[in-house]
């Protein structure tokens, strides 16, 4: 499991439900027991500041239009994480990076 991975989580509360999610945390923090993810919905919103858009391909796993939700990160357990599906390509881990450092406020 690595940075830009796509995994299948349930997280609690009002996101709970079984969904695909990116992880996001770095890889240089592989020995921690939890992982932070960013949950994906297919739930389209018109938010491209924060919502990354995703289209199913081989390389992501993913079966239909999804937008990563970088205003919805959360940390679980690497246990509840499935094995990945798929991964993101450079140009999407590019876009996310960008979103990532808006939503916490690193952004130049």
């Amino acid at each position: 499991m690595k940075r830009g991975d796509i995994v299948v989580v349930s997280s609690q509360g009002d996101y709970g439900k079984p969904r695909p999610a990116v992880i996001v945390q770095s890889d240089a923090l592989a020995a921690a027991d939890s992982v932070l993810v960013s949950l994906l919905t297919s739930d389209m919103t018109e938010a491209p500041l924060y919502r990354l858009m995703l289209q199913p391909d081989a390389g992501n796993g993913l079966r239909a239009p999804s937008q990563v939700m970088v205003d919805k990160i959360v940390a679980i357990p690497r246990a509840k994480a499935s094995a990945p599906i798929g991964s993101l390509d450079q140009a999407a881990m590019i876009a996310l990076n960008q979103m990532l450092a808006v939503m916490i406020g690193i952004a130049d």
